[in-house]
């Protein structure tokens, strides 16, 4: 990652940049840009040529926007304007990732933060950073270059450390999911993933894993994750993660889909559907790096995560339209497309920890339906619950973090749809609102957690089709950011 340093005074001055705002200055109120009061004490030529350079480039001051002021033979020598907006966390956020576009190039940038910069500014702009400047490759060839450091100056570097790391934390751990997400499914499959994260695991006191291998998933009885995982050469896991505390008082279980790829099974997709379905396990990636953040920070909050991990293959043993699945704790489900088996896994998984963990709260995050970007567009989550403060507190935390969710309904008359002649459920409604129906097939799972539950559909956030602002193109790594600050507020 990027590498950057609080500092109270610069040692070198290479490429300057400066924060500028959004400011009315004209009598009609057309948007212009003010360079604010800096914690740097601007020499007069240097602020006279950021005074030109503002109208001559017409900044704005909007968030993200820069603006390139060479100085030669002289320090520094280069200045770069980076609009921050009204100046709130997302402003720094967004200035952040271009800052690490703009400045690619260089070797070392300085930042001059105006004097009355918040802690919460820093933890936008290093967020942004880390995140703007996170690449992808498995080859060195045709790498982009990256900026390699930054100082950005502070008043109190010290009053500014706690939200630096909670930053840095927070990004390491959405990139972390960002690579899980990326990573070719020739790569990866269950055994696989959860390798990673019991790499990324070892060493951390107060965290626990296990995992377990299709003998064990047959004998406790977990059908759902069973069936859709036995068509692949690479069998099913159960990827149970924990983060406990000494002094936790709130439990906390995460359920995360896993599917490493998707063929659809006998419902086979088209390859304009498949060729991106090495990101079905992206909820699964984000749980657990959600989990793992929340260790490294020291949350007080007890977290255990599972991750069904399976490979929706086709093959002489792959289950059938037709067939019922026997789920953990009984339920039964009939399979009417077989490509609808993310909800089948997190079945098993929530029925599990319903049973055996005894949490407060079960939140579960599935790139489970192409109905929800019909409905939502492709940056925001569904959200199910019927639970107000616990769909508040989720959609505020996301709103914050960058990832939005907008809430929806679990209707009562779409329950009928659920009805199967042979089996308890239908596991795909074919009546239509896929969302709905998926979260309300779901909901049947959750037991006497019904009241505590939520349900995050964020397949089309979990992808990028572009770079913008602190996404890059490819994974998004979403919901880590926004569970770390809702497990955050939890005691």
């Amino acid at each position: 990652m990027l590498a950057f340093r609080l500092v109270a005074e610069p040692d070198r001055l290479d490429t300057l940049v400066l924060p500028i705002r959004l400011d009315a200055v004209d009598r009609d109120d057309t948007p212009g840009a003010v360079l604010p009061a800096s914690t740097l004490a601007l020499p007069d030529e240097v602020r006279a040529e950021v005074d030109a350079l503002i109208p001559a480039a017409r900044c704005t001051g909007r968030a993200g926007e820069s603006a390139t002021h060479l100085r030669l033979a002289q320090a520094p020598g280069r200045l770069l304007l980076i609009g921050v907006g009204d100046g709130d966390e997302a402003g720094w956020r967004a200035a952040g990732a271009t800052l690490a576009r703009s400045a690619a190039e260089q070797e070392h940038v300085t930042v001059a933060m105006p004097a009355d910069a918040t802690a919460e500014a820093v933890r936008g702009l290093v967020e942004g950073l880390l995140l703007g400047s996170y690449r992808f490759r498995l080859t060195e060839a045709g790498k982009r270059p990256a900026l390699a450091a930054v100082d950005i100056v502070v008043a109190d570097p010290a009053a500014c450390a706690g939200a630096a790391e909670t930053a840095t934390v927070t990004a390491r751990m959405t990139r972390l999911a960002r690579d899980l997400t990326n990573t070719p499914s020739s790569t990866k499959n269950p055994q696989w993933f959860a390798e990673q994260i019991e790499a990324a695991a070892t060493g951390q006191p107060g965290l626990h894993l296990r995992v377990r291998e299709p003998d064990e998933l047959a004998a406790e009885g977990f059908g759902g994750l069973l069936a859709v995982g036995t068509g692949s050469a690479s069998g099913p896991r159960l990827l149970e993660l924990g983060w406990q505390p000494p002094d936790a008082r709130t439990h906390v279980v995460l359920v995360g889909k896993g599917i490493t790829f998707d063929t659809g099974g006998v419902s086979i997709k088209p390859l304009a559907g498949m060729k991106l379905m090495r990101k079905d396990m992206a909820g699964g990636a984000a749980v657990a790096a959600a989990t793992l953040g929340a260790a490294a920070l020291g949350l007080p909050v007890r977290v255990t995560t599972l991750v069904p991990l399976a490979e929706n293959m086709v093959s002489g043993r792959a289950f059938r339209p037709g067939d019922v699945v026997r789920h953990y704790g009984g339920l039964t489900s009939e399979t009417t497309n077989s490509d609808a088996e993310g909800r089948l896994v997190l079945a098993d998984a929530i029925a599990y920890a319903v049973a055996e963990l005894a949490p407060d709260l079960l939140v579960d995050l599935a790139t489970l339906t192409g109905a929800n970007a019909v409905a939502l567009g492709p940056r925001t989550a569904a959200l199910y619950s019927e639970n107000d403060d616990l769909a508040g507190a989720l959609v505020a935390a996301l709103g914050a973090a960058g990832e939005k969710a907008w809430r929806m309904p679990l209707p009562a008359d779409y329950v009928e749809y659920l009805g199967s002649e042979i089996a308890d459920l239908y596991s795909a409604p074919t009546q239509g609102a896929g969302s709905v129906t998926a979260a309300l097939f779901l909901r049947e799972f959750t037991g006497d957690l019904r009241e505590r539950w939520a349900h995050l559909d964020m397949s089309a956030p979990s992808w990028a089709g572009g770079d913008d602002a602190e996404l890059t193109k490819g994974a998004t790594g979403w919901g880590v950011r926004g569970l770390l600050r809702w497990l955050a507020t939890l005691d």
